[in-house]
């Protein structure tokens, strides 16, 4: 899996509704991951999602490395959004500014108030497969498995060695794919490139 910090920045966060008892509500919002992995956001007091919070911390985040393909996995980090403390907050700003250097309000409105970090502690993380789901599979896995994980050294490189592979290498790549399925195709395209763990 991808390092949470090169995945995309504004998602969705679902949170529980507090006006309409019990339904979800869903936000749009940009988040930074703590030393944990922990995702970390800013929210100003003025908006719905920050009351929803407020009135239940339970919530999703839902992150995808491109949201507008359902081919790839996803994956939604269900736990408590709790605030961050004020040991804590020089780093989370940190942190968060490192992800987002244009975020001001950060800089800005935490002094006045109006904004103010929490942190969504993991409980458990629900990952979908994409179209491939049937094959590669779906599931879930624990806190302390989200905790214990490793980022792929590989895929963080995957876009510009897919994209020089496709720009240079079509035809290797053609025969790559030929020779490993015994397979003859007329093209090929390369998607992505992570590790190969064998069990």
């Amino acid at each position: 899996m991808p390092s949470m910090e090169t995945l995309p920045i504004i998602l969705p966060l679902g949170e529980v509704n507090q006006k309409h008892e019990g339904y979800p509500s869903g936000s749009m919002v940009d988040y930074a991951c703590d030393q944990d992995g922990s995702p970390i956001l800013a929210v100003s007091s003025l908006a719905v999602h920050s009351k929803n919070l407020s009135g239940n911390p339970k919530c999703s985040l839902l992150v995808a490395k491109d949201p507008a393909d359902r081919t790839d996995i996803t994956i939604t980090i269900y736990g408590d959004a709790l605030p961050v403390s004020e040991d804590d907050r020089d780093g989370v700003r940190t942190a968060y500014l490192r992800r987002h250097p244009d975020a001001f309000w950060v800089t800005f409105w935490l002094i006045f108030g109006d904004f103010h970090f929490v942190h969504i502690k993991p409980k458990f993380v629900r990952y979908v497969s994409g179209v491939a789901t049937a094959l590669l599979g779906s599931g879930e896995f624990s806190a302390e498995e989200y905790k214990a994980g490793q980022v792929d050294p590989i895929s963080q490189f995957s876009n510009p060695i897919t994209s020089h592979m496709n720009r240079d290498h079509a035809e290797d790549t053609k025969l790559i794919v030929q020779h490993s399925t015994s397979v003859k195709v007329d093209s090929t395209y390369m998607l992505d490139v992570d590790s190969l763990v064998s069990m």
